[in-house]
């Protein structure tokens, strides 16, 4: 394993990336996919790991995939990489520009920006669903080799939307997304062992 690819790799993703860690999902996808660190079962699986844990999604999936990689050095070498390239921006503007936001080429730079990380988003969330519940990675799964529909994953699903939906209107309250990851492992102990 080389660290300076890990270190250069996530260094990239921390630098394109914009619209915090859900927006980098798909650029880390992207990387551990084409470098062959990470089969894409192993890959949703650090995600749920990384969601699951305290700290931001994406420091966590370059922490676990380092740790992967190379052990304690790799996971350092990996975490250095994505946060550093958010550390030079924010301490440059820190330093340089006094009220960054008022300039319209700032505020046009980030409202063209905005519906990039929405679809960023939008599709990592799609490729997950087909991944997991649809138990497709590539067209090539529809071959003999397909498993079918995840009918388990599928019925999480729509409890944890049911969950949230009644909680939100009907108990007129937000739904905590600890709870609900909670709620969700719960619900997979119960329904993956029946």
């Amino acid at each position: 394993m080389s660290y300076l690819k890990l270190f250069l790799t996530f260094f990239k993703i921390g630098a394109v990336s914009f619209g915090g860690g859900y927006g980098m999902i798909s650029l880390i996808r992207e990387e551990v996919l084409s470098n062959g660190w990470l089969e894409e079962e192993d890959l949703l699986n650090m995600i749920a790991v990384s969601e699951s844990t305290p700290g931001p999604i994406a420091v966590n999936m370059a922490t676990f995939i380092g740790s992967k990689q190379g052990g304690i050095t790799g996971s350092m070498v990996a975490t250095l990489g994505v946060i550093l390239p958010s550390f030079i921006i924010i301490l440059l503007i820190a330093a340089l520009i006094r009220n960054l936001l008022k300039y319209k080429g700032v505020q046009g730079f980030l409202n063209g920006v905005r519906p990039c990380i929405i679809g960023l988003i939008l599709a990592t969330a799609l490729n997950i669903f087909i991944t997991t519940i649809l138990n497709i990675s590539t067209l090539s799964d529809f071959g003999n080799d397909y498993s079918g529909f995840n009918i388990r994953g599928f019925i999480i699903l729509i409890m944890i939307i049911a969950i949230s939906l009644i909680t939100k209107y009907i108990l007129q309250k937000k739904s905590s997304p600890i709870m609900m990851i909670i709620i969700s492992a719960i619900l997979g102990m119960i329904v993956y062992s029946v």
